[in-house]
């Protein structure tokens, strides 16, 4: 604080030994001058009184009372009041105001020239009574003197920076710059200067430039990586009394190869069984390397020893391991150890640090191979056997060979597995693995069998090695041709002698090595007939040709001619086949038009437009009965007539609880249908269970009052026995079961068996015919006879 006030008032006595006097500077004599216009009248122009150009004043004022900044006066005030003075522009009223007597300017607000530098003011003398200005406004400014108030300011720290380890001294870190806020213009406020408060003797910075640079040579990472520097800008030209600033700088040593690989052991112990697989891994080891990156990657390498052959070594791009792996199967019973040279050294070398070098290491890697039971080996990783398809049953065609590889030396039992042989065609003697045959061999069936033989340790049976055995079947001329198709062809009946009716060929299943060679002939029994030849062609095919012409359907329509077939292997073989040739009708240019010997019995008169007319004719005939059938059907009379409705009862009685209405089982609805075209003594037999449980449920006496009294006491008392019944039952619902079909439709032969309209109806009805439908409908009938009596239940 003490230093900032003396700084203050170092800053106002320059500025006050800066200011020239303000009567100089501000007020002006007033002067007159005459000029002449264009008709040379005089013209007289008044200069106003007072004139000023700029103020000074400090920033950063701390005091109780207003700044004043100066005085203005116009050579018209008499000092009586009359005049009063008004100020306006940038921060009147806010930041400068005027005393509008005596025109003494003051700054009420602290001034900051880092914010704003100068005010542009105006200024004016008005007549305090009228208003009326007195002089013209004039213009002036207020700047705002600087004083070291802001500190320098590094605006974008901390700072981050990279450099090699190992550089030289002098080498360039980064450049600095820090900011000062205070005129530079105007004294040393914004003069900076650098200095280092912390990072030496690693580094240093330049004073002026505020260049940071490496003053200490040799520095390597692997010792220091990361360095923290703080550097300190000062105004004033570093002088006492100024401000400073300060900012840190965080310095990171980047890698180099200046170290070399090195292997952790001198020797390395691993052990691998002999029956791991070729590829596998052994085991893997590492040369450590204090740099990173690409400094730090490695390539190993097998250099020496007797295991170059055996082993290989790769390189784990990620982790930088050496992985050996397996190059050739081992075995136990071979050799039982090796041992490996192994060198590891850097890719990336840097030319610079070669002093520092070799950047490579070895070692050795001593690999024991453990023992393994393993199963048995074959003496060929795969057999090959060529058999004639005609050998016998029993023949041997190959011996297989294994052993056991351990020290043990097992014995041996040898199969087949039988999935490689579904047909069963081989058999292995379980001892000396002699393999054979127990099937006939067909190559045109199967030509190749691909057999796996098994070999077993005794002492082990989980020890099973194999081979394959692939068997080719040689063939042999054991198969006839035959014609490749069924051959049929035609004949006109125009045709000349010596004209070819068809080609045929033949195929045949085996396969000689020179290829197929056919002979065609005609049979003995055909060789001499007087229809057809045959011609050899020597491609393997053959032209049957016509021997004469005038062929005729009438007296033979189909001719069979048997053909002769041999192939040119030992033993010959031989086949006939049948050719088919149809006699056929054919235009002048060959195109047949009918085979069949049919046609000729038709009348020769009779055309194919008749025959069209024929057939329609019979179209229109039936036409013609299908709608007189139909016409009969519509004039059909209803026995019902159109003003009475078909409406019917009918009590049904079940034997157990049922489908209700929907139970189409409980009467014959046909029958009541068409009572005249049930036959009497038919009866269905699906409802006698029903009416066998009728009869039994029924009290014998309501039945013989039926039988003795007829007519309605039959009905009474089968009604009140079966109310008598229901009361007595404890699992009867407590209801009567009605079903009422009101209407059958339109034209039921029935007619309607209701009797809810039987008061109204015209015409007495008779209902004697259902008494012809038997035994079913007997109950039925005697409820509607009752309509004779002179007494009606109804």
């Amino acid at each position: 604080k003490t230093m900032f006030l003396v700084n203050r008032i170092i800053g106002t006595v320059i500025l006050l030994l800066s200011i020239p006097p303000l009567t100089s500077q501000a007020l002006e004599p007033r002067e007159s001058r005459t000029v002449k216009d264009s008709r040379g009248e005089a013209l007289t122009r008044v200069k106003r009184g007072w004139v000023w150009n700029q103020f000074f004043v400090l920033e950063e004022y701390t005091g109780l009372e207003p700044l004043y900044i100066g005085k203005l006066h116009s050579d018209m005030d008499r000092g009586d009041g009359s005049i009063k003075y008004i100020l306006s522009g940038e921060g009147a009223g806010i930041m400068f105001t005027i005393d509008d007597v005596t025109g003494d300017i003051h700054a009420i607000q602290r001034l900051d020239r880092e914010v704003k530098a100068q005010y542009v003011l105006r200024a004016q003398a008005l007549h305090r009574q009228t208003g009326r200005p007195l002089e013209p406004e004039s213009e002036f400014i207020v700047k705002i003197q600087d004083i070291n108030d802001n500190e320098p300011k590094f605006l974008d720290g901390p700072y981050h920076a990279t450099i090699p380890e190992m550089s030289e001294i002098g080498t360039s870190v980064i450049q600095l710059t820090a900011t000062d806020a205070d005129d530079p213009t105007y004294g040393n406020s914004a003069r900076v200067v650098y200095s280092i408060l912390q990072g030496q003797p690693y580094f240093s910075v330049e004073p002026q430039t505020g260049i940071i640079r490496v003053s200490l040579a040799d520095m390597d990472r692997e010792v220091k990586e990361n360095y923290s520097v703080v550097i300190q800008a000062k105004d004033m030209g570093g002088q006492l009394g100024g401000l400073a600033g300060t900012t840190t700088v965080n310095i990171t040593l980047s890698d180099v190869n200046d170290n070399p690989p090195k292997f952790a052991q001198r020797l390395y112990q691993m052990s691998v069984p002999e029956s791991a697989p070729v590829g596998s891994a052994v085991g893997r080891i590492r040369a450590k390397d204090r740099d990173t990156g690409i400094n730090a990657e490695m390539n190993y390498s097998i250099i020496d020893g007797d295991g170059r052959d055996s082993f290989d070594i790769s390189t784990d791009p990620t982790n930088q391991f050496g992985i050996i792996t397996i190059k050739k199967r081992l075995d136990f019973e071979s050799k039982r150890s090796y041992t490996l040279k192994i060198e590891g050294s850097n890719t990336h070398l840097d030319k610079r640090f070669a002093k520092h070098g070799p950047f490579s290491d070895t070692t050795i890697v001593h690999v024991s191979v453990e023992d393994v039971d393993e199963p048995p080996v074959f003496d060929a990783p795969a057999y090959f056997v060529e058999v004639a398809e005609d050998a016998e049953v029993g023949t041997v065609l190959k011996t297989a060979y294994a052993r056991d590889p351990d020290v043990a030396n097992n014995s041996i039992r040898y199969s087949i597995e039988r999935t490689s042989d579904p047909g069963k065609y081989f058999y292995i003697d379980i001892t000396s693995g002699a393999l054979m045959t127990v099937r006939p061999l067909d190559r045109e069936e199967v030509p190749w069998h691909n057999v796996t033989v098994l070999a077993m340790e005794m002492n082990n049976p989980s020890q099973i090695g194999s081979v394959s055995v692939t068997v080719k079947v040689l063939d042999v001329n054991d198969n006839p041709p035959q014609l490749a198709q069924y051959y049929e062809a035609f004949v006109c009946e125009n045709a000349k002698a010596g004209q070819l009716i068809q080609t045929v060929t033949a195929v045949d299943p085996d396969d000689p090595l020179g290829g197929q060679h056919f002979y065609y002939s005609l049979a003995p029994e055909a060789a001499n007939n007087p229809n057809f030849t045959l011609r050899d062609n020597q491609d393997n095919s053959a032209w049957v040709l016509t021997r004469r012409g005038g062929f005729s359907q009438r007296d033979q329509s189909i001719y069979r001619l048997p053909i002769f077939i041999s192939d040119g292997e030992q033993p010959v073989q031989t086949s006939t086949g049948t050719l088919t040739v149809r006699v056929c009708s054919c235009d002048g240019s060959g195109g047949v038009l009918s085979c069949d010997a049919e046609a000729y019995t038709l009348p020769t008169a009779l055309s194919r437009g008749a025959l069209i007319a024929i057939l329609a004719c019979i179209f229109v005939l039936l036409a013609m009965i299908l709608l007189m059938l139909s016409l009969r059907n519509q004039r059909k009379k209803p026995y019902l007539c159109d003003e009475e409705e078909n409406v019917h009862e009918n009590i049904v009685r079940y034997d157990d609880e049922g489908g209700g209405e929907e139970d189409t089982e409980a009467f014959d609805i046909a029958a009541m249908w068409n009572p005249r075209g049930t036959h009497l003594g038919r009866f269905r037999q699906d409802m006698l269970p029903e009416i066998e449980s009728l009869s039994r449920h029924v009290p014998q006496a309501a039945v013989a009052g039926a039988g003795i009294g007829g007519g309605t006491g039959g009905v009474h008392g089968y009604v009140l026995a079966k109310l008598l019944e229901a009361d007595h039952d404890p699992g009867a619902p407590p209801y009567d079961s009605l079903q009422t079909y009101a209407y059958e439709g339109e034209g039921s032969v029935a007619e309607s068996l209701s009797s809810l309209q039987s008061a109204t109806s015209n015409a007495d009805h008779d209902y004697d015919y259902l008494s012809d439908w038997g035994p079913r409908f007997r109950k039925l009938a005697e409820m509607y006879g009752v309509l004779e009596t002179s007494n009606p239940l109804w």
